[in-house]
């Protein structure tokens, strides 16, 4: 669990809370806040509009779903990846690269594993970097498209409160000889207004850039596993293998760096 997501979503909602109940009613004001037609029309309405946008209704509960991978948050250590890829540098140089065999066997990242088990078996190093590749380039596009799926969400929040502020007027209007209605329809005009700018800067828009966020870092994780594998298989020093993905962290980072892993093979 992301305690900078979950405490900045709850952090909003009490800034919003606090901002209702301030004034003279307290917490009697929360009940002028909720209007059932209004939720129904912002809502319902936007995320039957993401439906029509989403290939199915279980891409559309997928890409939903993904919510949970912001509050999640996965985090990648890269300096630890970076030292696994220098220890397996190490075996590989020492007892050559059939050795990595049995290394992978501890290994818990599914695409290092991969990686380790292509050399192994002898593959070509330009079909090795092209498999690769191509698994980072499939996953990148299939994180972007649900960070996307939040990025339009938040565009149709703002739209449909506009749509129920709209009806709201029309209501309005129609019984402006009855004085006593203008006022209620006006609120509930402006309450779908507010349900749809809650949903786009509230929700949505924080949980696309968090979820392309994480992309950035699983991505970079994957590149530093592909260059460190096909160095690797290329039979380059650890050393050299240490200094050229070290470019990958920034310089606060590097200092944090060991080196024995690197050392080790350094005189081999």
């Amino acid at each position: 669990m992301d305690i900078a997501t979950v405490g900045g979503l709850g952090g909003c909602a009490a800034a919003v809370i606090y901002g209702i109940v301030s004034g003279d009613q307290g917490f009697a004001a929360l009940g002028n806040f909720w209007d059932m037609p209004s939720f129904l029309i912002v809502v319902v309405g936007a995320l039957m509009c993401m439906l029509i946008q989403s290939d199915g209704i279980a891409g559309w509960i997928g890409s939903l779903k993904t919510f949970l991978i912001a509050i999640k948050s996965p985090h990648y250590d890269i300096t630890e990846i970076i030292n696994k890829v220098i220890e397996l540098a190490n075996v590989a140089r020492k007892e050559g690269l059939l050795q990595l065999e049995e290394a992978a066997g501890d290994i818990d990242n599914e695409f290092m594993k991969k990686g380790i088990m292509l050399i192994v078996d002898g593959t070509d190093q330009e079909l090795v970097s092209s498999i690769l590749e191509t698994e980072i380039g499939a996953i990148n596009g299939r994180h972007s498209a649900k960070a996307a799926f939040w990025e339009a969400f938040a565009g149709m929040g703002p739209a449909w409160g506009m749509i129920g502020t709209l009806i709201g007027l029309i209501n309005m209007l129609k019984l402006l000889d009855d004085p006593s209605s203008i006022g209620p329809n006006m609120a509930v005009a402006l309450i779908t207004t507010l349900y749809g700018s809650l949903i786009a800067n509230w929700l949505c828009i924080p949980v696309s850039v968090k979820l392309r966020a994480i992309n950035s870092s699983e991505i970079q994780m994957m590149s530093v596993i592909s260059e460190g594998i096909l160095s690797i298989q290329a039979g380059e020093n650890p050393r050299v293998i240490e200094e050229k993905l070290k470019s990958f962290l920034s310089p606060e980072n590097r200092s944090g760096m060991g080196e024995e892993e690197g050392g080790s093979g350094g005189e081999a």
